[in-house]
């Protein structure tokens, strides 16, 4: 985890330090232990995609595929944007598939009036309040097997953490995947897991989740 941890850093610092500075959500460690953070998350906006699905791969890269073809023009200002990171896909499970909501972040100096997208691209723009969410790092590619893995492990470290505390998580069947590298970067790739929290009051985390 640790190791893990150090190649994000040294990730983001190449791309500061070779002139690539990429924008990303502002956050606050407030908890940190070996295996996972609690980060408070600034206000952040993002524009969105959705599709309905039952694989993460598939899914991510369709919806995708809309936010790539916005950030290079199809929009009504014809506008292009800066790559920034992470992209999120955000997972809510049911009984007839899941719902996959991809999202790109975008830069504090777009975001109050971002150009609008062209209509068939059926996207939606968000705005996030200030939460916390619980984050466990992991490498490689994110892939349904994975994945399930690495959010059965947050559950286990929160459970011990939040015993005892007024703390929940938020919409606990739901997750989000944040990944920092390109399809193209097979090596040092970085991934996190995101849970919603709230009621850490001491740790100054508002009462309700991750909600816009």
């Amino acid at each position: 985890m640790v190791k893990v941890l150090l190649v994000l850093i040294a990730y983001l610092s190449f791309l500061v330090v070779s002139g690539h500075a990429i924008d990303s959500p502002q956050y606050t460690v407030v908890h940190s232990q070996s295996d996972f953070q609690i980060r408070l998350y600034r206000q952040s906006s993002w524009m969105s995609a959705t599709v309905h699905g039952t694989s993460f791969n598939k899914s991510t890269k369709d919806a995708f595929h809309r936010l790539y073809k916005y950030i290079h023009g199809a929009n009504l200002n014809s506008s292009q944007f800066a790559i920034t990171a992470p992209v999120l896909t955000s997972v809510t499970p049911s009984a007839l598939g899941s719902e996959y909501t991809v999202r790109f972040f975008f830069s504090p100096k777009y975001e109050e009036s971002p150009p609008q997208p062209y209509p068939e691209l059926n996207l939606q723009f968000d705005k996030w309040r200030s939460h916390c969410v619980a984050v466990r790092v992991f490498p490689g590619f994110a892939k349904d097997d994975t994945i399930s893995k690495e959010i059965k492990a947050l559950e286990t470290s929160l459970d011990d953490y939040l015993f005892g505390k007024s703390a929940v998580l938020e919409e606990k069947n739901s997750y989000t995947i944040a990944q920092y590298n390109a399809s193209y970067h097979p090596t040092g790739r970085v991934n996190e897991v995101w849970l919603n929290i709230s009621g850490l009051t001491a740790e100054g985390c508002p009462s309700y989740g991750g909600k816009y």
